[in-house]
């Protein structure tokens, strides 16, 4: 019975590290995909991968790509970008992602992005915050 219920805890540990890995996987699919859309000047889908509620904050996408482009330069105009450490609540609705960004004129950034799961299942930038590193981040 013992080595049953081992096993048993075993195959629920896996299957929640591989849904953590897909929701992972999705949320990093969203942030690059919204960083070739803001390298395409491509507004509306820049736009798409924001939450409701950052929708609501910049009820017109040029408004909230022109925010974007004045705030977080790193993040409009990226030049290498590697994913770092990630976080997700237990149950796969808040997931933090960090992004270490080589920006304009070389200087290295990082940008800890906060993705909400939808409704819909998909994931969606809420938040960002960005920080100058002193040292190369890659």
């Amino acid at each position: 019975m013992g080595k049953f219920l081992f096993f048993l805890a075993l195959g629920v540990i896996s299957t929640t590290a591989s849904l953590a890995g897909d929701n992972l996987t999705s949320a990093r699919g969203v942030i690059e995909k919204q960083i070739v859309a803001f390298l395409n000047d491509d507004v509306d889908t820049a736009y798409g991968f924001a939450t409701p509620a950052v929708q609501k904050v910049f009820r017109e996408p040029q408004r909230f790509f022109d925010m974007v482009k004045r705030n977080y330069p790193p993040v409009y105009r990226p030049g290498n970008y590697a994913f770092g450490r990630a976080l997700s609540e237990t149950d796969g609705t808040t997931i933090a992602q960090e992004l270490l960004i080589t920006g304009p004129k070389g200087k290295d950034w990082r940008a800890v992005y906060v993705l909400k799961r939808q409704d819909d299942g998909s994931y969606r930038i809420n938040g960002l915050r960005l920080t100058k590193l002193n040292d190369p981040a890659i």
